[in-house]
């Protein structure tokens, strides 16, 4: 059941400080993250920590000597075909990550997610010893 829905509109897990909406309570969880800052996820060889196993596993690749995915036009070596393909719209210029609500335009969905920031006026990095956010 909770497979299909995957498939369907149906998101029947809700934030209760934002308008988000899951399929899933573990999806729900760690869209909570975005809200507390909490980074669960610690590297054991650097600073780095993140939100999900996924990123992890990800981030891990960063420390393997091997990087298989070569772009074709410049020196450019990856760990993950994903980082190569983002890498790729250096040379074409495209942005294909637009705004709905203006004219922005990015190579990153992580960056139109942060500039969507701008419209919602959510700032879910809070200072835990001052008010700044």
């Amino acid at each position: 059941k909770r497979h299909i829905l995957t498939h369907t509109s149906e998101k029947p897990f809700n934030c209760t400080l934002c308008s988000y909406s899951g399929t899933t309570s573990s999806v729900l969880k760690n869209h909570m993250y975005t809200h507390t800052g909490d980074k669960p996820y610690k590297c054991s060889l650097c600073s780095y920590a993140c939100t999900t196993i996924s990123k992890m596993k990800k981030h891990i690749l960063t420390h393997a000597s091997e990087k298989p995915f070569n772009c074709t036009l410049c020196s450019y070596a990856s760990t993950t075909s994903s980082d190569l393909k983002n890498h790729m719209y250096t040379h074409t210029g495209e942005k294909p990550y637009k705004c709905s609500l203006c004219s922005y335009a990015s190579v990153s969905s992580a960056h139109l997610k942060s500039h969507m920031r701008t419209h919602t006026g959510e700032k879910p990095y809070k200072c835990s010893l001052c008010s700044y956010a």
